[in-house]
């Protein structure tokens, strides 16, 4: 029954109806089921048929992480690393990206290693490691992670080899939403020759 109401809250989240989407991802959330509470935790978080609520939406984030669902892991961290419903703390942040990336094999585990790379590259919570910051991210881009993609081609582009960069630009396009793909555009737009013009023309 859980199981149903999850999958119907998310069609009906799809199908642009998110307070249909929330109310059913609740119902399936108070028999136990985890990913619909850590969906309920995405509607606050966003305002997805609710009223954004930081604090509710990291409370989800949080009992759904303790549980063991690596989308909760990812989505807690998030919330820890910005400070979002709950007091900033990126050490504890980076510990439940570290159980996220060891305890799933999908896409949880390919956000998580990418946010990974991100602190490894921005020395959050651990000292700078551009070493340990591009092997995250090279894995988050086999994964399927769009911005993955793009962070291993910055890798890739820094290091020289700017024929596979353009190679994982082109597959952060084919993955990445319009917003981010904009984003991109305009990194490109910055770098140096003939990275700028070749990523350009794949964007």
């Amino acid at each position: 029954m859980a199981e149903a109401q999850a999958v119907w809250g998310q069609m009906c989240l799809d199908a642009g109806a998110p307070g249909d989407g929330f109310a059913w991802f609740n119902r399936a959330a108070a028999q136990g089921h985890l990913m619909a509470l850590n969906m309920v935790g995405r509607c606050y978080d966003l305002g997805w048929g609710a009223t954004v609520d930081k604090v509710r939406a990291a409370e989800c984030f949080r009992v759904a992480a303790e549980r063991g669902l690596a989308w909760g892991m990812y989505n807690y961290a998030t919330a820890l690393t910005l400070g979002d419903g709950v007091a900033q703390d990126r050490a504890a942040a980076l510990e439940w990206l570290t159980r996220a990336a060891g305890c799933d094999t999908g896409m949880a585990r390919a956000k998580a290693l990418n946010f990974i790379g991100s602190f490894a590259e921005d020395g959050w919570a651990t000292p700078r490691d551009m070493a340990r910051a591009a092997g995250c991210y090279a894995e988050a881009a086999e994964g399927g992670d769009f911005r993955g993609c793009f962070n291993h081609a910055r890798m890739l582009a820094d290091a020289g080899d700017t024929d596979a960069a353009l190679t994982w630009i082109a597959r952060a396009r084919e993955l990445g939403h319009e917003r981010f793909v904009t984003q991109m555009r305009g990194w490109l737009d910055a770098a140096p020759e003939p990275l700028r013009s070749r990523g350009l023309a794949l964007c």
